[in-house]
């Protein structure tokens, strides 16, 4: 069984993660998250503090994930992340997951990266372009060495190492580990011991304990006290020149600089914690004792000087804790540079950075963008139109900003809002007249936790805009009123009155006669719907109105409902007397009449009605009647009781009642009077003239057969037709004229009047009813008669009015049609002929905007029509004939201009402007842009859109209906920092909607959300030796894509400046030297510096290379040369060639050598090569006389100035021959002593030449001092470049002299 791997050390730094790991159950949807290890991957129990290092960790996987105060790793509630898109958004790669540990009660940090990965549908895995590194662990470690002089052995108890030991076997399966590739001296195969103030860093390859795979893990292990050794065992220390201490003397100091474990440190807190709350203990050390070992502490903000106002920090202890309760939304972020002071003289300190990174706690309720909304909607909209979209944001972190949206009240069915969004949707018609406005309550919930979720309500205001979707209603079908016909004028008599459901403009009424106002007796107020009487009634002419009336409400186009109905009914009032349709009446009788006869038909008419217009007759002035006697001489008049005529009341019919005595009275003149049943009466009268004719035998004869004559129809009643007259042979006849025949419908009349038949016309005639009247007028003389034919021939006369075809117009026309446009005819009848037939169009009330062709009505368009300016126009078209009298009849015309697509959208600006944080979340609003249309209906209903436009390569879209802009996807002002977008509006006009642009700039306002890039990842900077101490010595930069505050760098070196030789500028970044440099003694300083935008950081390794200057003299020391000459018989081996080479250097790199011999060698018994110091022996040498020469040699270099090195010499060491087995006699030996010399300055040849001669020698005497052993090992130990050492050939220094006495070398 092969015994297990030898104990190792822990490490700083343990990547994670293998592909099967135990899962952390974190679900969302239908995907997974699993982190390798599961929960209690990294738990160590309650004797560490566990903080999740936001500054290494993506956002990401922040905002699924939380760290427990016991080292459990929890899914968080509810995050940004979750779901589908959230699985998408992680796209299958591998997160780094970074937890930092300390322990609670010894100075040990581990700082652990696993990584985790999404795993389900809808995860895209991306393919991997090379092996992701497996699992980290780093591990720093200050331990406690137990005694003055004593050192610490790791792994080992005790000293502070049983919590870190105890750690990593937790973790890994430390002690049982291995070691990685190419590491080197950092993984030994035994425990290291380290003296005080030691430092140490391993390497290490172990297996993970709580899930399979391995990891790598980097310790870095400190000494409590002494001074800091590199050395992981007690080195050898060199025999050092003159130069070298001199530059030790000046690099040494008084007391120990102070040093914090870490130069930065991260940790986390919760907002609003109470003030006093711990936040971490920096503890600093300093090996000095008394004074110069105390510390204090003192701590300043960095960038912000606000910080200094959250935190306090014990100047004894270190312990940081906060002065006051912390607010994430305020600030997130506190830097903090922590110094530690000693009481030392001079006071020295030590610094490290602090960054403060506040956790949220859900401490904000939801804010709306408004308290209240207000919004405007059109009713009848489609179901699903969008009307605004409400936003509240949330101050605090993503994980309890989760918004979601529900409608409390208000809603009535008719909108709803989508929880995610807060777009407020119809789900129903909208109906103004069942609603006119709504108010809802919307809620807005974060879904937080700890300590739960909090909300938010705000009302929206949504008035329903009217449509003119609704008719105007009349009040009643059928008006009527009833008007006496002496209304004085200008009276109102009735008031009509429709209502319509619409509101504002679309409600205002405006009425109007559309018929039936024959001779504009009428007048309807507009507004009020008043009816005037403004022309006198005449119950004689008009007995009834029927008017219709319109109702236009205002909207666009207007509502008409021409259905009104108003009846005016005239009532009679007793105005008119009784009109006789002759006056006076002339009648004759036959004296020889019976009683009864009918002599005379009285008829009289009462323009008015009912009991206005019934007659009642009565003779009057019968008493006073004229008497003629028909014999000689005068007679007393009758009295009125003996009257021979009698009158029917209502009739008129004059009888006779008594005998008729023509002797005794021919002729009777008296009155008649009519009197109607009015109140109060009213009376005419009439006179008649009765004659009592004798009879004859004589027939009357008209003097012509037949008349003829023309009679226009409009003739009055009553006028004078024709007087006929008869002429009777007899002596004394009278004669009598009567229409026999041929009086069709009473037209005439016809009564004796000045011995003549007068013909009258006794009702109106019709020229379309008869045309031609064939009287037949009879002449009697009592007894006798003779009838005459009358031929009347009507003439047309102008009795009728032209009439429209219809009392109310309504056509329809486009706007854009040109001018000169026909749009309709109005055409009228007129019942008469010729002139009186013949029509003329008028407009009653010219409109600017049309003209009516006077002879054939047909309406043109004069100018352009607009519908935006007016929608409608009502014309009062009269039609009059050319007779006289001239009659007319009028009508309306209502034209509705319909709306054209020809007004483009215009916005409200030319020019908008906005802004919005690049970590905004989708569908952020940034800005509203708003145009009109002046345009009505679809074509001035706009939509909003980016087609056409610009919107930013997709980064934003706009709401269709509210002009909105929202982010689509989250920005990157180190991408955009300004966008250019281009938006438009465009109506809905068919059949080419027409559209308008304007531009939008949205400046994209940076966060710090991109770490400092370094130039490259390994910088190497040149650097000449001796640079004075605190001078600028290189400067290092990085560059930050933010801006302004977000940018600012601090600069720190984090590894490597140990012991601290280098500062670099926290601000700056300029790299000073705090010690003198010396190329001779360190060539090369790797250090690894940190750039911080807080809490952002980013790592390059930095190489200084020391540039050589000539700052040294050459070293010569004391050396010297020995050899022995063996001679013989018949060989020599008297070495020839180059024996070796004089044992100078310079500790400058490219400093070249002269070497010249001061004295001693004026015999030339060496021979010195000036430019490479190579000795060879004169062959005056070459004998076997013993010698013995002291020289001194001088060595320069390039530089004027050089220095004198000891004195060598030459001798015969072996002064008796040694003698080999089996040798001849007479051979001497010969040795060369190499004491002093350093053979890597031996040529090969020469090497190998003495190596041989010394490996013949048997029992040879020691020829070696101690001290060539010593000599040669320094020699080895300080080997330069390009010079072999002494045990490049794989020889043992301690064999030089413990073997010469066998013989072997």
């Amino acid at each position: 069984m092969a015994p297990p791997p030898p104990p190792v050390l822990p490490a700083l730094l343990l990547l994670a993660a293998v592909a099967a790991l135990p899962v952390l159950g974190l679900r969302a949807a239908a995907w997974e998250l699993r982190v390798p290890g599961g929960a209690r991957a990294f738990a160590l129990g309650p004797g560490w503090t566990y903080v999740l290092d936001a500054a290494l960790t993506p956002r990401a996987l922040r905002e699924l994930l939380d760290v427990s105060r016991d080292g459990r790793l929890a899914g968080r509630r509810r995050g940004p992340g979750a779901g589908l898109r959230g699985c998408a958004r992680l796209g299958g790669r591998p997160l780094p997951l970074h937890v930092r540990l300390a322990a609670r009660s010894a100075q040990t940090a581990l700082s652990l990266r696993l990584r985790a990965r999404a795993h389900g549908p809808g995860c895209s895995a991306r393919p991997r372009r090379g092996r992701a590194p497996g699992a980290e662990l780093r591990a720093r470690a200050v331990l406690t060495v137990p005694g003055p002089g004593a050192v610490f052995c790791f792994p080992g108890p005790g000293g502070g190492g049983a919590t870190l030991h105890s750690a990593l076997e937790a973790l890994t399966t430390f002690p049982a580990c291995g070691c990685p590739p190419r590491a080197g001296s950092r993984c030994p195969r035994r425990p290291v011991c380290l003296p005080p103030g030691g430092s140490a860093r391993l390497r290490l390859l172990c297996a993970l304990r709580r899930a399979a795979g391995t990891i790598r893990v980097e310790l870095a292990l400190e000494a409590a006290s002494g001074t800091p050794s590199p050395s992981l065992s007690p080195p050898s220390l060199p025999q050092v020149g003159a130069g070298a201490a001199r530059r030790a003397r000046r690099g040494a100091g008084g007391s120990t600089t102070p040093q914090f474990q870490l130069p930065s440190y991260q940790v986390s807190v919760p907002e609003n914690e109470p003030a006093g709350t711990a936040v971490i203990e920096l503890r600093a050390h300093d090996p000095d004792e008394g004074e110069a070992g105390r510390l204090s502490y003192q701590m300043e903000a960095l960038f912000d000087e606000r910080s200094n106002g959250y935190f306090l920090i014990d100047s004894d202890t270190g312990l940081v804790s906060t002065a006051r309760a912390l607010d994430r939304e305020t600030k997130d972020t506190h830097v903090l540079k922590v110094s530690a002071v000693d009481h030392g003289s001079p006071r020295r300190s030590a610094a490290t950075y602090l960054t403060v990174t506040v956790s949220d706690t859900n401490d904000h309720s939801p804010v709306f963008e408004q308290s209240e909304y207000r919004e405007r909607v059109r009713e009848n909209l489609e179901v699903g139109y969008e009307v605004l979209t409400i936003r509240a944001t949330d101050g605090d972190a993503p994980s309890n900003a989760n918004m979601r949206y529900r409608l409390l009240e208000g809603a009535g069915g008719v909108f709803e809002i989508d929880e995610r969004s807060g777009v407020v949707r119809t789900r129903a018609v909208v109906d103004r007249e069942e609603e006119a406005s709504y108010q809802l309550l919307v809620e807005a919930n974060d879904q937080g936790r700890n300590p739960g979720p909090l909300s938010a309500t705000a009302t929206v205001h949504i008035v329903v805009e009217d449509e003119n979707d609704n008719y105007p209603q009349f009040s009643e079908k059928r008006y009527v009123v009833q008007v006496p016909e002496d209304v004085a004028a200008n009276t109102p008599v009735l008031r009509v009155q429709a209502t319509d459901r619409d509101q504002g403009q679309n409600a205002a009424i405006h009425y109007s006669i559309i018929s039936g106002n024959l001779k504009g007796q009428f007048y309807l107020h507009s507004l009020s719907g008043s009816l005037d009487v403004i022309n006198p009634l005449d119950f004689e002419a008009i007995r009834e109105y029927t008017l219709r009336i319109k109702a236009q409400d205002g909207g666009r186009p207007p509502l008409i409902n021409s259905s009104g109905l108003v009846s005016v009914q005239v009532l009679d009032v007793n105005d008119n007397a009784p009109i006789f349709v002759s006056s006076p009446f002339q009648a004759a009788v036959l004296e020889n009449v019976p009683l009864g006869h009918s002599v005379l038909h009285i008829q009289a008419v009462d323009a008015d009605a009912g009991e206005n217009a019934r007659l009642r007759y009565r003779l009057v002035d019968t008493a006073s009647a004229s008497v003629g006697s028909g014999g000689a001489g005068p007679q007393d008049p009758a009295s009125a009781a003996d009257f021979p005529f009698h009158i029917h009341n209502s009739s008129g019919w004059i009888t006779v009642c008594a005998e008729l005595d023509r002797e005794e009275l021919e002729h009777y003149s008296f009155a008649v009077e009519a009197v109607d049943h009015g109140s109060p009466p009213m009376s005419s009268s009439a006179s008649v003239a009765i004659t009592v004719l004798d009879v004859n035998d004589n027939d009357p004869m008209f003097t012509q057969p037949v008349y003829e004559l023309r009679l226009n129809e409009d003739a009055a009643v009553g006028s004078s037709v024709l007087t006929l007259r008869a002429l009777d042979r007899d002596a004394n006849s009278v004669i009598t004229y009567q229409l026999t025949g041929g009086n069709t419908r009473n037209r005439f009349a016809l009564s004796s009047q000045s011995g003549g038949g007068l013909i009258t016309l006794a009702l109106p005639l019709d020229y379309k009813q008869e045309r031609q009247y064939v009287l037949a007028v009879t002449a009697s003389d009592g007894m006798r008669a003779h009838t005459a034919q009358v031929f009347i021939n009507v003439t047309d006369a102008n009795t009728h009015r032209p009439v429209f075809q219809s009392s109310h117009y309504t056509v329809s026309v486009s706007e854009d049609r040109p001018v000169g446009t026909s749009i309709a005819t109005i055409s009228a009848t007129d019942e008469d002929t010729g002139e009186n037939a013949r029509i003329t169009y008028v407009l009653e009330d010219p409109v600017p905007q049309f003209r009516i062709d006077p002879d054939t009505g047909t309406i043109y368009t004069v100018t352009e029509l607009d519908y935006e300016s007016q929608a409608a126009y009502t014309l009062g078209i009269t039609a009059r004939d050319n007779g006289v009298p001239q009659k007319s009849d009028t009508t309306s015309l209502e034209i509705l201009v319909l709306d054209a697509n020809d007004n483009a959208p215009r916005f409200l600006r030319d020019f908008y402007q906005g802004s919005v944080f690049e970590d905004a979340p989708p569908s952020t609003s940034v800005l509203q842009v708003s145009a009109t249309d002046r345009d009505s209906g679809p074509n001035g209903r706009l939509l909003y859109t980016f087609q056409g436009g610009d919107d930013g390569d997709g980064d934003f879209y706009i709401e269709p209906t509210s002009g909105v802009i929202r982010t689509q996807r989250r920005l990157d002002r180190e991408n955009v920092a300004v966008y250019n977008l281009r938006a438009l509006a465009v109506d809905r006009g068919n059949p080419v909607p027409l559209s308008a642009s304007v531009e939008i700039q949205v400046t994209v306002l940076d966060i710090n959300d991109n770490p400092p890039v370094f130039e490259r990842d390994e910088l190497e900077l040149f650097v000449e030796e001796n640079s004075p101490v605190g001078s600028v010595v290189a400067r290092i930069r990085a560059s930050d894509p933010d801006e302004g505050p977000n940018a600012q760098i601090m600069y720190q070196i984090v590894e490597g400046n140990v012991p601290e030789v280098f500062q670099l500028d926290l601000l700056s970044g300029d790299l000073r030297a705090l010690v003198e440099l010396d190329f001779e003694a360190r060539r090369e300083y790797v250090l690894v510096v940190q750039a911080t935008s807080a809490p952002l950081v980013s790592r390059a390794t930095v190489r200084i290379r020391l540039v050589d200057q000539n700052d040294n003299p050459p070293v010569l020391p004391d050396f010297q040369i020995l050899f022995n000459n063996y001679v013989t018989n018949k060989s020599n081996s008297f070495p020839t060639g180059v024996i070796g080479r004089i044992p100078a250097h310079d500790p400058d790199l490219l400093d070249s050598l002269n070497y010249t011999f001061l004295q001693g060698n004026e015999l030339q018994l060496l021979l010195l090569d000036p430019a490479s110091g190579e000795l060879q022996l004169s062959p005056d040498l070459n004998n076997n006389r013993p010698l013995e020469a002291l020289m001194e040699v001088s060595v320069s270099g390039e530089w004027p100035w050089g220095l004198r090195g000891a004195a060598w010499r030459a001798a015969g060491t072996c002064p008796e021959p040694a003698r080999l087995a089996g040798a001849q006699s007479g051979r001497t030996w010969v040795a060369l002593g190499i004491c002093g010399l350093r053979l890597d300055g031996w040529i090969p040849l020469a090497r190998d030449v003495l190596l041989n001669q010394a490996k013949r020698v048997r029992g040879a005497p020691h020829c070696c001092p101690q001290r060539f052993c010593w000599e040669q090992s320094w020699a080895s130990s300080s080997s330069r470049p390009g010079l072999p050492g002494l045990f490049s050939e794989g020889l043992a220094p301690e064999l030089c002299c413990k073997n010469l006495d066998s013989g072997v070398i």
